[in-house]
């Protein structure tokens, strides 16, 4: 190839969806003709906005942070110095040999997964396939249950792209960011399979969610007349999500249940003053007389003279233990 050949494609025949020709090219220039990849590699990073603002952030939320908090450096604006304001050579020498052994020490140690969160970001996943796994879910968290509008939802590798994962829709699965935070890249498992249905259409308390019998919605959850009370009044916070029970209703259902049982305490204590107490309490599982499987927690009001001997409360379950 001549000169004026390498002219005319720069000015005429190079068609660009990115900088990357042309900086490979001056890149290769600036080397006397040529460099190896990792060469070529550094020049591309000095000219990527994104990889400079990355770092810029990564900086300040870390290294700059807790080496100001030991004193170590002094930032002013965007100007960083050492707290040390002058070094001889012999002093630069020392630290940057420190500097070096500490680094090398480190990466001899962790090996290349140092990098694990950025070398995951060089392949994200197709946004069809994004929307995709996230349509499935339902709206949902694979593991807490947590719907979009309550958090963020990502998509997973459930075998992390630092072991081998790919972007197999096979491989992913939605979690919210707390969830996808806590699970890191060293746990496998698929959380897909525990995800509840919305509703379950042979429960009985999907069917009444909507009837006569709820008496308040609060959020995720609403209360119901129990259809078989023990005491007049009577309550049930039931899941608006169909899920088993109190153990695998999400954090957002538990405070709103906990909301909604305040406020029903202080509505039926204020509109019954026979009402002297209350009994909160959950079945969860056969063996603890659970017989409808949908989440729900019961909210008795008691009244003085209700039965002989209310001592011991809840243990009224195995009646022999009631009274301690």
């Amino acid at each position: 190839m001549t000169f004026d050949q390498l002219i005319d494609f720069l000015e005429n025949r190079m068609r660009l969806s990115h900088i990357y020709q042309p900086l490979l090219i001056r890149s290769l220039v600036d080397a006397g003709g040529s460099a190896t990849l990792r060469q070529l590699a550094h020049s591309f990073l000095a000219q990527d906005e994104s990889q400079l603002l990355y770092y810029e952030k990564r900086i300040k939320e870390m290294p700059l942070r807790v080496l100001r908090k030991h004193g170590i450096v002094e930032r002013d604006g965007d100007l960083v110095s050492l707290g040390i304001k002058k070094l001889t050579l012999e002093q630069k020498a020392q630290v940057r040999m420190i500097c070096e052994r500490k680094m090398q020490e480190y990466v001899q140690k962790r090996g290349l997964s140092i990098w694990d969160h950025r070398l995951l970001d060089t392949d994200p996943v197709p946004d069809s396939t994004y929307y995709n796994v996230l349509a499935q879910s339902g709206g949902r968290c694979a593991l807490c249950g947590a719907t979009k509008k309550e958090r963020r939802l990502e998509v997973d590798h459930i075998k992390p792209r630092s072991k081998g994962g790919t972007n197999d829709p096979s491989n992913l699965q939605a979690l919210c960011y707390v969830c996808n935070r806590a699970k890191g890249a060293k746990d496998d498992r698929d959380l897909r399979d525990d995800i509840a249905p919305e509703r379950d259409p042979d429960c009985p308390f999907c069917k009444v969610m909507n009837g006569t019998r709820v008496v308040e919605d609060l959020g995720s959850v609403v209360a119901i007349k129990d259809g078989y009370p023990v005491s007049e009044g009577h309550l049930l916070i039931i899941t608006k999500r169909h899920t088993p029970d109190y153990f695998t209703m999400t954090s957002t259902e538990r405070k709103d249940s906990e909301d909604l049982l305040r406020i029903l305490r202080n509505k039926i204590g204020n509109e019954d003053k026979s009402v002297t107490g209350f009994n909160v309490g959950a079945n969860c599982g056969e063996s603890a007389g659970q017989t409808v499987w949908h989440a729900h927690i019961h909210l008795i009001p008691r009244r003085d003279g209700d039965t002989p001997n209310p001592r011991g409360g809840v243990r009224g379950v195995i009646p022999e233990k009631m009274g301690y």
